[in-house]
């Protein structure tokens, strides 16, 4: 039975989070970065390998270079702080094998223990044969032939663009989890990829999906109202509307 109070709370986040550009500059507690960062972490991932890092940037300095590689957006000039979403095979590398150690540690029942383990099997040899680049030709090939598999996630494209798609459901929890916490975001994917992993000194192979500006909404904010397409134009129905009955 649906939870009419939580409804209600969840419609008044998700109607409060906008894509906000200009920020107040007033800085962010560490308490509330935190307090989101850890919602966060929360969000789902394939085969819970979370294969991302948020890279939280509290060094002025360092603020102020990703700003020029956003291309000086003025939600990265303004904003009190910004988190980077980072996406990296080897961190889901190492999730595996720490979930593995929890799995084998815990107070599971020896059913759940062994769903686990089949789970990590399946997605450590994912993670081990997946990236070779001898995939990455029969991937271009497969993509051309049949647009449907352009998003296999095998050879070292395929592969950055399954570890993006983890990451991209951290960054939408992070949004609505700082719009809870009362504060504004604005995503960001105009910038400069390169130049973002070599302020962060970011090892080669990692992908950076998307930069998040965290603050506060400036009062002279441009909140337009919201558009966005019908329903029936964006949501395709298979089977029968039980409003036709």
């Amino acid at each position: 039975m649906r939870n009419s109070d939580e409804w209600t709370s969840f419609q008044s986040i998700n109607a409060r989070r906008r894509a906000v550009r200009d920020f107040d500059g007033s800085p962010v507690s560490d308490a509330d970065v935190r307090a989101i960062l850890h919602e966060a972490l929360l969000a789902p991932s394939s085969g819970n390998l979370q294969p991302y890092e948020l890279h939280w940037v509290r060094d002025p300095e360092v603020k102020r270079a990703l700003a020029v590689a956003c291309e000086g957006q003025r939600a990265a000039e303004t904003a009190g702080t910004l988190v980077v979403v980072v996406g990296r095979i080897e961190v889901g590398v190492r999730t595996a094998d720490a979930q593995h150690a929890y799995v084998e540690s815990s107070g599971l029942d020896e059913r759940s223990k062994s769903y686990h383990r089949a789970q990590l099997r399946k997605f450590r040899t994912f993670l081990r044969f997946a990236p070779l680049l001898c995939w990455s030709p029969i991937q271009a090939l497969l993509a051309l032939l049949f647009p449907s598999l352009t998003l296999l996630p095998v050879g070292s494209g395929g592969v950055r663009h399954w570890v993006a798609r983890s990451s991209i459901y951290a960054a939408q929890t992070l949004l609505l989890a700082a719009a809870a916490r009362g504060l504004d975001a604005c995503p960001m994917e105009g910038f400069s990829p390169r130049h973002v992993a070599k302020i962060l000194g970011l090892p080669r192979g990692a992908v950076v999906p998307i930069v998040i500006a965290l603050g506060r909404r400036a009062e002279t904010a441009r909140i337009e109202p919201r558009w966005r397409r019908s329903f029936d134009d964006a949501v395709v129905l298979h089977g029968r509307d039980d409003r036709v009955a």
